[in-house]
């Protein structure tokens, strides 16, 4: 026969395991809170574009697989996401959706700055990886390189004066390739999909003028209003120009006191990360002044993580200030195939990239 008083004292034991239990599962959850990176958590962007923010998605270690600069990001078609960084012991980074890293491999590059892919008539996907020291490479998902495209003097685009410090590439639908030359002499170079040089169009320019730069940063392909364009980053001038694949300019966008990083173009949407960013009555490039923006298809900026809702007067828009210190320099944004981001960082610490949870 059981003692009431043994059965109390059971009872009791058996709620204070309990009680302790909930209070080390509480406690271990506020550790984890108070651990966590700042602003990790926050909720950013406007409209239908607002996102939780991840800093911890990355589950990496930086000990194994250490980072410089985490430039580009894509995702390919069975849904792996592609980073690609400068450090020479591990150029690509390939990660799942939840942050797990599933691979990596490397070409030994130290200026591996831009990240293109393209998916070929046959459904096969390829890379296209441009190196500041003048390397555009064209290679598998493997990390094969198939195809080394000339550099500029070597087929006669430059002469041996001009410097060529390639970012960014683009893929046009028959298989052409443009090359940002956005560090170097500021063209944009022409090559059929074999690496022949078929022309050049851009040049430096230190005054407004549409088709010269002072920084052709990124490039991409918009193929959104039907007939393919080439859009360019200006980032020095806070614009993204759109050009016929011929190199005839059709239109610009400015974005005061955004220093724009590539164009991204996904679904009728254009999303770039902002590396530098204005103060209030100062339009220089500040560093630590990182965010994201998003256009519509009417080239209207509609949400800007990290920074004010953007706010147009008359048609223009006002300057973009950043309101949380979210992001120090966006080099780059992926969208995945849920529309969520991911948000590479140039000069920030050597931290991995970001992801933005979009919310409902």
């Amino acid at each position: 026969m059981n003692d009431p008083q043994s059965i109390t004292r059971r009872r009791f034991l058996k709620t204070g395991v309990v009680a302790t239990g909930a209070l080390s599962v509480a406690a271990r959850a506020q550790a984890a809170i108070e651990a966590a990176p700042d602003l990790h958590g926050t909720i950013i962007g406007h409209g239908g574009f607002r996102y939780r923010v991840d800093k911890l998605w990355s589950k990496a270690d930086p000990a194994k697989f250490p980072v410089r600069d985490c430039h580009e990001m894509v995702q390919v078609a069975d849904g792996r996401l592609f980073l690609l960084t400068n450090h020479p012991q591990n150029n690509v980074l390939i990660y799942s959706k939840s942050g797990d890293l599933l691979n990596a491999w490397t070409l030994s590059l130290n200026g591996a700055h831009g990240l293109t892919l393209h998916r070929d008539s046959s459904g096969v996907e390829h890379l296209y990886i441009t190196d500041t020291g003048g390397r555009v490479l064209k290679t598998t998902l493997d990390g094969k390189i198939e195809l080394e495209f000339p550099k500029a003097v070597e087929c006669g685009a430059y002469g041996a004066a001009e410097t060529y410090s390639p970012t960014e590439s683009a893929v046009a639908p028959n298989g052409d390739l443009y090359v940002a030359d956005g560090y170097g002499s500021q063209f944009i170079l022409h090559f059929d999909a074999g690496g022949k040089f078929i022309g050049k169009f851009g040049g430096k320019g230190t005054q407004p003028n549409p088709g010269r730069f002072m920084q052709a940063h990124g490039v991409a392909i918009d193929t959104r209003s039907g007939s393919p364009l080439l859009v360019v980053t200006e980032r020095i001038r806070n614009e993204f120009n759109w050009f016929t694949l011929e190199g005839k300019h059709v239109r610009s966008v400015y974005l005061p006191g955004a220093f724009v990083s590539r164009p991204v173009i996904h679904g009728t949407n254009l999303y770039s990360g902002v590396c530098f960013g204005a103060k209030p009555n100062d339009y220089r490039m500040w560093q630590g002044r990182g965010v994201v923006v998003i256009l519509d298809a009417a080239d209207r900026v509609v949400s800007c993580p990290g920074a004010h809702a953007p706010e147009y007067e008359q048609d223009a828009l006002k300057l973009l200030l950043q309101d949380q210190a979210v992001f120090h320099n966006c080099h780059d944004v992926c969208v995945d195939d849920t529309g969520d981001l991911y948000v590479c960082q140039w000069n920030s610490k050597n931290v991995y990239p970001y992801k933005l949870h979009r919310e409902a």
